[in-house]
């Protein structure tokens, strides 16, 4: 703490100065003045918490000092020590926030007290203050999101508005004289791409910088508010009610303002004027949906109203014009073949005049349906659990592909639907070996228990399938059911054991895996055509 000693006479501070322990009451500086004048200058530049001061002083005294102290240091705290006993000074002292009135001599004793009384009534003051401060942090920290909550439920719901009237009148200065509204919208989703890269670990400060530049231009003439879009994670809305004709305009304004700041402009979809409340949602859509049919392959403006909107003939160009080939491309394995495939597409959209955000947004759909559609076709019994696992390399929401101007990289996209198409073929050829190695895995399991009572329940078991898969993948790769793969293999050894003259027929139908002697007839004159007999009568008189 720094206390400032106030007194025309020297050996009157040098005495205060022997008759307190500065340390034990924590205060580290002892500032001096002779007059209330160097005083003020004293307090403006070391900002002292304790002053005591002298009453009667030239050029300045006590009294004026007092005054100004209330007015310009009104933290501080004030013990006066004055060698006149007089009561209109004792209740100017108290008038302007004086904490004591010591008189002359001065008594140690008092002395100390009083600068105790003043610390400790300090200490409670900066207390109070530091709980104001921390309060006023908190709701300038909840202020914010409560403005974008009851801003972005006011879109949806109109009749919210009522409730709020009064705060968006005396807060934004949104009074129940405007009748009607403006909505503008920023999306971050066509921004250029080094800006988002840099704010890619805090998207949140994008945004935060963002609707603040925003409200520096708007709340300066009382013409709207911006705040983040509470059903969207990429919105900033813009509330538009003052000078709507020239709303375009301003928000060129806005826009130049971004670039001074960020080094990059962004694109506004803008509604047209309609009925506020009431009608907010009918501009909200407008502005959407101006942005959403811009055409990214062109910057011809920042500002993008559906007045202004791009008309085409150009045909309808479908992503799943394409499946066949692509799915071809896949069970190829072929980077070669996926790269021409991709590029015939590209190809397409280079053809398209007009390229918007409304139609990547459809075909990135497409591909994602037809990408689960494919997984579910190229993994047989694939859980759902599995699928999402598989889908996992791919984002949640469309990513636009743009350049640094905020153009469509056609380019960018091309590699990364490659690198996507490509992952899922090497999956899919992963798999293929795997099942081709379990299948062969099972092919070796009957060769070595042909003689034991196997079921296709059984071996679905022992090897974690389903019986119809295993049926399937195994007529597949081997051209034969698996029940008429593992008979071939008993009655192959069915007729080496046949040779030994010494082996009953039911022995020899036990040992290749039949229980019952005349079901192992029945079937060795099936594959055979002849009976077990007649086999080894044949095959002994050769």
């Amino acid at each position: 703490m720094k206390v400032l000693l106030v007194d025309d006479e020297k050996h009157v501070r040098d005495a205060i100065r022997l008759l307190v322990n500065w340390k034990q009451h924590g205060i580290e500086t002892i500032l001096e003045a002779q007059d209330g004048e160097a005083a003020t200058e004293m307090v403006m530049q070391h900002h002292p918490e304790i002053i005591m001061t002298d009453m009667m002083m030239p050029i300045m005294n006590g009294v004026k000092l007092l005054e100004w102290l209330q007015a310009y240091a009104p933290d501080s705290k004030t013990i006066v020590i004055s060698g006149h006993d007089d009561f209109s000074l004792l209740r100017h002292t108290l008038k302007y926030g004086g904490t004591d009135y010591i008189l002359k001599p001065i008594d140690q004793e008092q002395l100390n007290e009083a600068l105790v009384k003043a610390i400790q009534a300090w200490m409670k003051d900066e207390e109070l203050r530091h709980t104001s401060r921390e309060l006023n942090i908190e709701m300038n920290q909840i202020k914010p999101m409560y403005w974008d909550k009851l801003l972005s439920n006011l879109i949806a719901e109109p009749s919210s508005y009522d409730a709020a009237a009064e705060q968006l009148d005396k807060e934004l200065y949104l009074s129940r004289q405007i009748s009607h509204c403006r909505v503008a919208i920023l999306s971050l989703d066509t921004m250029e791409r080094s800006v988002k890269n840099k704010f890619s670990q805090n998207l949140d400060l994008l945004l935060f910088s963002l609707i603040n530049i925003s409200n520096e231009f708007l709340l300066k003439d009382r013409r709207g508010y911006a705040f983040r879009h509470w059903n969207s994670e990429n919105e900033i809305v813009l509330l538009l009610w003052k000078d709507q004709p020239g709303a375009e305009a301003f928000l060129t304004t806005i826009n130049e303002g971004i670039r001074t700041a960020l080094h990059t402009r962004v694109d506004f979809g803008i509604g047209s004027s309609h009925a506020f409340p009431a009608d907010l949602s009918l501009s909200y859509q407008e502005a959407r949906i101006a942005l959403r049919q811009r055409n990214l392959k062109a910057k011809n403006t920042w500002i993008h109203s559906t007045l202004n909107r791009i008309t085409t003939t150009q045909p309808t160009l479908t992503f799943s014009h394409y499946e066949e080939r692509i799915q071809l491309a896949i069970r190829s394995g072929s980077l070669d073949q996926i790269e021409q495939t991709v590029q015939q597409w590209i190809d397409s959209v280079k053809q398209s005049e007009v390229v918007t955000l409304e139609q990547l947004d459809h075909w990135w759909r497409e591909y994602s349906v037809m990408k689960r559609r494919w997984i579910q076709q190229f993994f047989s019994n694939i859980s759902e659990e599995k699928v999402k696992q598989m889908l996992l390399d791919e984002p949640t929401s469309l990513i636009v592909p743009l350049d640094e101007y905020g153009i469509l990289s056609l380019s960018l996209w091309q590699q990364e639907l490659t690198r996507s198409i490509m992952h899922l073929s090497k999956l899919v050829l992963e798999s293929q070996h795997k099942d081709k190695n379990v299948i062969f895995e099972i092919a070796e399991f009957l060769q070595k228990h042909y003689h034991e009572d196997i079921t296709l329940q059984d071996i679905a078991s022992r090897f974690y399938l389903s019986r119809e898969y295993i049926s399937r993948k195994f007529k597949q790769q081997f051209e034969v059911n698996l029940s008429d793969y593992l008979g071939e293999i008993r009655m192959s050894k069915a007729k080496i054991l046949l040779h030994n003259p010494h082996l009953r027929i039911s022995q020899v139908a036990e040992m290749v895996g039949y229980q019952d002697e005349k079901y192992f007839s029945k079937v060795f004159k099936k594959l055979e055509g002849m009976t077990p007999n007649e086999y080894r009568k044949t095959a002994n008189s050769i």
